[in-house]
C-alpha cells in the first residue's frame, strides 16, 4: 500500500527551500511518495501533479508535513479542516507554538511518521458567523488561532458593542477584539495581554485591544456559548475581521460578528510532554528564583513535589 506525506512550505525562503530537499530525501528513503503543496516548488522538485492535487491530495495522504512556523502551519490547517488527516509541523520560524518539531530534528521525525510513532491530538477552532447589513446571507469563517475585528483606519477608534450568548454586555470604542481559541490563546490575543489558556481547556477567549472602557477586560466563556461584536452605527470608522492573520472581510457599520467554538484541526505530537513544560522552552521562561540562580550566593532549592499526585508522568 502507497504511503503519501502532503508537504506545505513557503517556497520563497531559501531556509524553506533546503529543508524541503532535505525532508524529500527522508521521506523517500523511508518508503514514502510525496506532494508538495506549492505549484512553483512541486515544478522544480519533479511533482507534475501540480494541478490536480490541492484538496484531493489531502485525502489520499496519510499526514501533512509543514516545513515553516506557525504562518505556514495556519495555511496548511485550511488544507485539513473537516480531515482526519494530521499536520505535523517542523519548526523553520522563530516561536513555532503550534511546530512539534525542531529543524535539525526532522530526520527523526519522518522515521517517526514511518513507525507511526506520534499520537494525534484535536485543536479546537472558532466558528465565525457576519451579518452584514442588507444581505441576507451571512459569511461565514472560520480560525485555528483567533479572529480579530478591527479598525479599518489608524485614525480614529471603531465604536462596537458586546454581548454574550444574545444578552448585551458592555460597549466602548476600540483598536479592535481578539477572539481566541485555547490554541490561538498564546498568539494575538497574548500580545493584547490576554491570559495564556492550556489547549485542553474548552473555551473561546476575548482580549479588547486598547479599549477606552472600564470594564474592558478579556473574558471567557465555554464551548456552548457565543460572542457577539457589532460595528455600531456611529462608529467613525469601519471594521475589519481577520481570521488567522489571513482571511479578512470589509465590516461597514451595522455589521454583526458571532463567534462560538467550531470544528477541531488534528496535529501530529511526537512528544508527550506537557504544555507547561512547552511554554517554558519557547518563551524560554526562567523556573528557578532569584535567589536559587549562580552567583546569588545561596544554595541550590530542590524542585520537590508538593502533592504526591505530582509525580503521575502527564500525557
Amino acid at each position: 500500500m502507497t504511503r503519501r506525506v502532503l508537504i506545505v512550505t513557503h517556497g520563497g525562503r531559501p531556509r524553506a527551500v533546503a529543508a524541503l530537499a532535505e525532508a524529500i530525501r527522508e521521506l523517500k528513503a523511508a518508503g514514502f511518495e510525496y506532494t508538495l503543496h506549492d505549484d512553483a516548488l512541486a515544478e522544480e522538485f519533479g511533482d507534475h501533479m501540480a494541478a490536480n492535487r490541492v484538496r484531493e491530495g489531502v485525502h489520499r495522504s496519510e499526514a501533512v508535513m509543514v516545513l515553516g512556523g506557525d504562518g505556514t502551519i495556519l495555511r496548511a490547517a485550511e488544507l485539513t479542516r473537516g480531515t482526519d488527516v494530521p499536520l505535523l509541523g517542523v519548526n523553520l520560524g522563530h516561536v513555532g507554538f503550534l511546530a512539534e518539531s525542531e529543524r535539525e530534528d526532522l530526520r527523526a521525525a519522518v522515521q517517526r511518521l514511518a513507525a507511526r510513532d506520534y499520537e494525534v491530538e484535536e485543536r479546537a477552532t472558532v466558528e465565525v458567523t457576519v451579518h452584514l447589513p442588507g444581505t441576507a446571507e451571512p459569511v461565514v469563517g472560520w480560525a485555528l488561532n483567533e479572529a480579530t475585528v478591527e479598525k479599518a483606519t489608524r485614525e480614529r477608534m471603531l465604536e462596537v458593542a458586546i454581548g454574550v450568548d444574545g444578552r448585551p454586555l458592555l460597549s466602548f470604542g476600540c483598536d479592535g477584539v481578539v477572539m481566541a481559541t485555547a490554541t490561538g490563546s498564546t498568539a494575538h490575543a497574548f500580545s493584547g495581554g490576554g491570559p495564556v489558556i492550556w489547549p485542553d481547556v474548552d473555551a473561546v477567549l476575548m482580549v479588547p485591544l486598547s479599549a477606552h472602557a472600564l470594564f474592558a477586560r478579556p473574558l471567557v466563556i465555554g464551548p456552548r456559548s457565543r460572542y457577539t461584536v457589532d460595528v455600531l452605527p456611529q462608529s467613525t470608522v469601519e471594521g475589519v475581521l481577520t481570521c488567522d492573520g489571513r482571511r479578512e472581510i470589509r465590516l461597514p457599520r451595522g455589521s454583526r460578528v458571532v463567534v462560538r467554538q467550531g470544528g477541531t484541526v488534528r496535529l501530529a505530537r511526537l512528544s508527550n510532554a506537557p504544555f507547561t513544560d512547552r511554554l517554558v522552552s519557547k518563551f524560554n521562561l526562567p523556573v528557578s528564583g532569584w535567589r536559587d540562580r549562580v552567583g546569588s550566593g545561596h544554595a541550590e532549592v530542590q524542585d520537590v513535589p508538593s502533592d504526591p499526585a505530582d509525580t503521575t508522568p502527564e500525557n
